[in-house]
């Protein structure tokens, strides 16, 4: 028989701010759609619920175009990002430098140069040392390229300018693909209600996976409901993973005899660096995901560094860090339902 899955996605539209304003928010687009294909190519029966039986909707961040870069493009640009420093841990990528220095136009440029006769290995060098610039005095890779003579030789700026929006192009082709595959999945158009779910409906998943986005900061922290599916599956020693600001929902699991279901667990989540780098952190958030499960009683584990894909599997508790932490979560999912 195939393995059952509960996807339990928020229906929060908006969130509040420390300032007491408005937020629009929803799920993250990224943590939604590839768990959701990895797992129907897995062939696992996937039963999509909101606390409510409500339609959530995607964060509208979530589907800038600085998200859904083509992923040749994002796995050079993070090779180029990795010569840096010789050690990994003096670099720090940050999500400005991802999405406002135009590092993303590297792989191309780096063709293009080649297609001008210019050694390969000698054009990885001009264009890390000139992304290495860009990274550390934060100005634009376009801005230090225009000085660079053995690029302008070859390449006029106006040619530098159409490789990058080239990229920026394709991007928000595949930012407005995903949208369109999110609004054609029915069980986001007609998810179930987690509070008519009956607890003999709750035992016959094996797992239950919750993406994040901001959403489940909002509507499902302090839910008796989620606090019921945590209760029934982990009782069962079911497979319980949460995504990025997923993790908020185990905030909702039960405290049994003065300690917390989940006190003790390793596992990681959305970081406070992260969280301070995002639009809703840069605006003031009223509370931290990661500050907010170490004082419940979780040994935090985050990456090496922000922004990198790091999955933690303690016993039945599967946790994830970051929108890249998405394909890693989903496999650590079927891993454990052994499909």
């Amino acid at each position: 028989m195939a393995k059952k899955l509960l996807m339990v996605v928020s229906s929060a539209r908006s969130m509040k701010l420390a300032d007491g304003s408005d937020h629009p928010t929803g799920y993250w687009a990224e943590e939604v759609l590839e768990p959701y294909e990895r797992f129907e190519q897995a062939g696992v029966d996937l039963v999509i619920a909101t606390p409510d039986g409500k339609q959530p909707q995607p964060d509208p961040w979530g589907l800038e175009p600085y998200f859904h870069y083509p992923q040749d493009d994002e796995d050079f640009m993070l090779s180029v990002c990795r010569s840096f420093a010789p050690d990994v841990d003096d670099i720090r990528v940050t999500l400005d430098h991802l999405i406002r220095l135009n590092l993303i136009a590297v792989r191309r440029l780096f063709h293009a140069l080649v297609e001008t006769g210019m050694d390969r290995l000698r054009a990885r060098e001009v264009l890390e040392s000139a992304a290495r610039t860009a990274w550390s005095k934060n100005i634009d890779l376009v801005e230090v390229l225009a000085g660079v003579d053995e690029v302008t030789e070859r390449l006029s700026l106006d040619r530098i300018n159409a490789i990058k929006d080239e990229v920026w192009q394709d991007s928000a082709a595949n930012a407005r693909e995903v949208a369109e595959k999110l609004a054609a999945i029915p069980g986001l158009q007609h998810p179930k209600s987690l509070a008519e779910l009956t607890d003999e409906e709750i035992r016959s998943f094996d797992g239950v996976f919750i993406p994040g986005g901001h959403g489940p900061m909002v509507d499902l922290v302090d839910n008796p409901d989620m606090r019921r599916v945590l209760r029934i599956l982990h009782e069962e020693n079911k497979t319980i993973a949460a995504l990025c600001h997923g993790p908020a929902a185990l905030l909702s699991a039960p405290v049994v005899d003065g300690v917390w279901l989940f006190e003790g667990y390793k596992m990681t989540a959305f970081t406070d660096e992260e969280e301070d780098q995002t639009k809703a952190g840069r605006l003031g958030m009223e509370w931290y995901l990661e500050s907010a499960l170490k004082n419940r009683g979780a040994i935090f584990d985050d990456g090496d560094a922000a922004w990198v894909s790091h999955v933690v599997v303690d016993r039945n508790l599967i946790t994830a860090q970051n929108p890249a932490s998405s394909e890693a979560a989903a496999d650590a999912v079927l891993k454990r339902l052994e499909v």
